[in-house]
């Protein structure tokens, strides 16, 4: 029996071995090793602490290698330039790093009419390992509980970019300076004699949205200007929601002679709803958008808006990730970029005031 132990010892424990041992069947023991996500949380710790136990040496699937320079990134959607200012930023990022990037569609698919339905995640993560992926980037994707639990059981490093929601305080994160950002865009209509200001906003929920938000009733605040409740509008980042929302500005008994407006895709939709009334920017309402994409550049007139620097913000995430993946953890889980104002044609004093 002693000559039997010691050759098992030297050969290692089977998966049948580790099967019994966590109280599962061989195929469920085995989609844990090969990190298949349809396994229930209880069972995947049973198996891994068994793992762990009885020294089961887990065989590498893909090149090692190779695992080294691959990274995924999940972006909310492949259809707006926001997502190409984040992929131009990893790439070059990435290019300098050796690294090699696959790019994936976010976890939740946008609906026509702006809505989001999820989209199955299952599946994912088993390519994911496949592909032997050393870690994973999040532009504005929302991971589950379950996943968050999956990439940290697996040792897989991940960084969120501009994350839509608060993440869990020990996920490392790159944004912008959103609160400043809101500040100062309505500074800027402050300063043109606006005391009339409305906001439309993104999801009630959003991170950078409820931070823009803060920084606009800061301004005000600061400027003795009262913060009325009926300017302030959410739009969930969609254009024709913005528009509804604008309609709804315009139709108030005393409407705003400017808005801030929390992304440029949504200023779009304000000046749709202005021009449905015959009315024009800035002539009779000033307009602030906030991202500077290109979009801005082209709208007519040209919109003044607040410039987050995207692509900046992904390459930081692709650094810190690259670190992380070399086994070092950043000193502190929030990274912010600035914001800057970037003065065009769509804002002027209000009528009275001229």
């Amino acid at each position: 029996m002693a000559r039997t132990a010691s050759a098992s010892t030297s050969a290692g424990p089977t998966l049948a071995v580790v099967a019994r041992e966590a109280g599962v069947s061989v195929p469920t023991a085995s989609k844990v090793v090969n990190g298949r996500e349809d396994v229930a949380p209880e069972t995947r710790r049973r198996v891994t602490e068994a793992l762990d136990r009885l020294g089961y040496v887990r065989r590498p699937r893909f090149d090692t290698a190779r695992a080294l320079r691959l990274v995924d990134l999940v972006v909310h959607s492949l259809d707006s330039s926001r997502s190409g200012a984040v992929l131009r930023g990893v790439e070059e990022a990435a290019y300098d790093a050796g690294l090699e990037v696959v790019v994936s569609a976010g976890l939740n698919r946008p609906r026509p009419g702006g809505e989001e339905r999820p989209r199955p995640a299952h599946g994912w993560l088993d390519r994911l390992v496949v592909r032997g992926s050393s870690g994973v980037l999040f532009n504005l994707a929302e991971p589950t509980a379950l996943q968050y639990a999956w990439l940290e059981q697996h040792r897989i490093p991940f960084v969120m970019i501009d994350p839509a929601v608060e993440p869990p305080s020990d996920v490392v994160s790159v944004g912008a300076a959103d609160w400043q950002g809101g500040v100062t865009a309505t500074e800027h209509l402050l300063r043109l004699g606006h005391e009339r200001i409305a906001v439309v906003a993104g999801q009630r929920r959003s991170l950078g949205s409820g931070a823009r938000i803060a920084g606009y009733r800061s301004a005000l605040a600061s400027a003795g200007v009262p913060d009325r409740p009926e300017y302030v509008r959410h739009a969930g980042f969609d254009r024709a929601a913005a528009r509804r929302r604008t309609r709804e500005l315009l139709d108030l008994p005393e409407p705003p002679t400017a808005v801030f407006v929390c992304s440029d895709v949504m200023a779009l939709g304000v000046y749709e709803a202005l021009a449905e009334r015959g009315l024009t920017v800035p002539a009779d309402l000033s307009v602030v958008g906030f991202d500077d994409l290109p979009e801005a550049r082209w709208a007519t007139p040209a919109l003044t808006t607040v410039r987050q620097p995207l692509s900046e913000m992904a390459a930081t995430a692709l650094r810190l990730l690259l670190r992380m993946m070399e086994g070092h953890h950043p000193e502190s889980t929030r990274t912010e970029l600035s914001t800057r104002l970037v003065e065009r044609a769509s804002t002027a004093p209000p009528r009275t005031r001229r």
